[in-house]
């Protein structure tokens, strides 16, 4: 009676790449949550906690972790580095960084500006949080402006370069937001709330590449008047919290939608007069 040979399986010897995989992504969870628990302020750490978490359960970490290795993600971000192996799909570590982790490499960012805004944050001039759409650094009126004007407070100046050297270190676009409350106004110089909210925005951009020297090709400006209070206008602390301008390091989440940065001609014309 014949008998067929059996072939002998071969030994995956890339397994290991999958626990490391797993191990990395791991440990960078764990610093997350050490860092969230060192956190004075709890709303602060919460925010932290849930951006993490978003970006793990989407599986943004996972990918770009099995990517770097040399495997290949499907589509619900699992990677199977254990058949590709190293010389697989291969993925270059720059793209992985701003396409995949770009929460994750906003913290960094995040934990620089709380260190150097500490005492503006604790005076309750500025707020920053990290959400999916990117890292925001909201700026109050009464710190900043003027009650009912456009000219950005001098003395806001110090505050503002340092958020200005964060946003000149990262390749992402960034979204100047004027806000107000639900009151109307009606000056000589704005007829709506529309108008004062852009107004601002626009003053923001302006002292940013002028003073700051940040790209102008960076950087957005809109005006939502009250359409996107973080407070009911019901009294006159929720509706200072509503009176601010918002500076938006957009992430690949945020910039959806969004037309893609222009380049800077290589020699700008002179500005022509217009009638």
């Amino acid at each position: 009676m014949s008998r067929k040979a059996k072939h002998e399986e071969h030994a995956n010897h890339e397994r290991w790449l999958v626990s490391y995989s797993d191990f990395i992504t791991l440990m960078f969870a764990f610093f997350v949550v050490m860092f969230a628990s060192s956190q004075s302020d709890k709303s602060r750490a919460k925010q932290v906690s849930d951006s993490v978490t978003k970006a793990l359960t989407e599986g943004r970490v996972t990918a770009a972790v099995a990517a770097v290795l040399g495997g290949t993600v499907d589509d619900k971000g699992v990677g199977n580095a254990m058949k590709k192996g190293p010389g697989g799909a291969k993925t270059e570590l720059s793209k992985v960084a701003k396409e995949d982790l770009v929460v994750v490499d906003l913290l960094p960012s995040m934990q620089y500006l709380d260190s150097e805004l500490k005492q503006e944050i604790a005076a309750g001039k500025l707020q920053i949080r990290l959400e999916a759409r990117g890292l925001i650094v909201s700026m109050t009126e009464a710190a900043f402006f003027a009650t009912g004007d456009d000219a950005v407070n001098p003395a806001a100046y110090s505050s503002i370069g340092k958020i200005a050297e964060t946003i000149k270190r990262l390749p992402n676009s960034v979204r100047l937001e004027g806000n107000t409350d639900a009151v109307p106004i009606h000056n000589s110089r704005f007829h709506n709330n529309w108008e004062l909210s852009s107004a601002r925005a626009i003053a923001m951009l302006e002292l940013l590449t002028t003073r700051f020297a940040v790209s102008e090709y960076q950087l957005a400006v809109v005006g939502y008047a009250d359409i996107h209070p973080v407070e009911d206008n019901d009294t006159e602390e929720h509706r200072a919290h509503n009176r601010r301008v918002d500076t938006v390091i957009l992430s690949r989440t945020g910039t959806q939608g969004e037309p893609a940065p222009g380049k800077p001609p290589a020699a700008k014309p002179p500005p022509a007069e217009r009638k």
